[in-house]
């Protein structure tokens, strides 16, 4: 299959990878020439063209049809530039094209953008895309959102990328398998579910990244006994038993641990045992955390449906808080005990 990509990052000099050595025909564009003409000296892509208006003229081109043959382009680019990377799209691309949206969209514009392709004839699908950097070795979760005949057509693109069923243990007795899901994407439904559904996956991440990062933080201080020293402050409540925590616990060798045979083993857990093996006490990170929108969709989503999300919520906000969002509200509070009581700044 002969399929135009726009985006060539780590995400999709992997995606492209993968196809390739599935048998796919992948031209590929980015910004950078000259690194997208090293990526196909290196063969990452099949082709590269100067300009988006070329690569769909690339595409368009299929060996044994006359005229213009309707063509497959996917967007792997970030979710700001998604909507000017398909108005570019658009001026060239027409009847029959498939464009496929792997960034992390907004499912409500994701939507809107697949109307409006409908009402040209064309057909967008939105496909929230996991797997990061180890997606090309290990393969890439995808949630899918289209009409029927589109993602039909993709098939043989979403196969290729998916990880595959023996990528984890089989549930059940094994009776019968659930394709495509048993091998690692789903068509979620109409357009906006894919994203929709990616949007859920990514606030369920910011809950468990949340989750190992408090535990591993009390691990941290858990030899805080041994270094307390009782001073009489009233400004800070004193320790009741020092002597409680004088464990001097080496994180880094308890995420290895928990690695193996733990309930609370995962891939996550992997990379924080890699990072934590080569920095345990992590100086090369200031502790400022990005959001890059799904978490707070989800939130906004949660509170559309009634649902409530309190581990999200809160690991979304202790997000803004690593960023120091938090930081004149904490001066108020500064003032406010300095002024009803004459308690001091710290």
């Amino acid at each position: 299959m002969k399929v135009g990509m726009i985006g060539l990052g780590r995400m999709g000099e992997g995606m492209s990878r993968r196809l390739i050595a599935a048998g796919h025909e992948v031209h590929g564009y980015r910004n950078n020439y000259k690194k997208a003409e090293e990526q196909f000296e290196a063969g990452y892509i099949s082709g590269c063209t100067t300009s988006i208006e070329n690569l769909v003229q690339v595409v368009h081109q299929q060996d044994g049809m006359i005229g213009k043959a309707p063509g497959v382009f996917m967007m792997v680019v970030p979710a700001e530039t998604v909507e000017d990377t398909l108005n570019e799209l658009l001026r060239f691309c027409g009847e029959g094209d498939i464009i496929i949206d792997h960034g992390n969209s907004n499912f409500k514009d994701s939507r809107r953008r697949a109307d409006r392709l409908s009402k040209l004839g064309m057909s967008y699908i939105d496909c929230g895309t996991s797997g990061g950097v180890y997606g090309l070795e290990r393969g890439y979760c995808l949630m899918v959102g289209g009409a029927n005949f589109a993602v039909s057509v993709c098939r043989p693109i979403f196969d290729a990328l998916a990880p595959g069923i023996k990528s984890a243990p089989r549930t059940g007795d094994g009776d019968f398998v659930w394709y495509p899901e048993e091998f690692g994407w789903m068509h979620c439904g109409n357009p906006g579910a894919g994203h929709f559904v990616k949007m859920v996956h990514n606030g369920i991440e910011y809950g468990i990244m949340q989750a190992y990062a408090e535990g591993f933080n009390i691990l941290h201080e858990a030899n805080s006994g041994a270094k307390y020293v009782k001073e009489g402050d009233a400004e800070v409540a004193p320790m009741d038993c020092p002597e409680d925590y004088c464990y001097d616990i080496n994180v880094a060798k308890v995420a290895e641990l928990w690695r193996r045979g733990s309930v609370v083993g995962s891939w996550l857990l992997d990379l924080t045992a890699d990072v934590l093996r080569s920095d345990n006490e992590l100086d090369n990170f200031d502790g400022g955390v990005s959001d890059s929108g799904e978490g707070r969709w989800t939130v906004h989503a949660a509170v559309d449906l009634g649902v409530p999300a309190p581990v999200i919520s809160s690991a979304l906000y202790e997000r803004f808080n690593s960023r120091r969002l938090g930081a004149f509200a904490s001066k108020i509070l500064n003032g406010m005990r300095y002024m009803f009581g004459g308690h001091n700044v710290r």
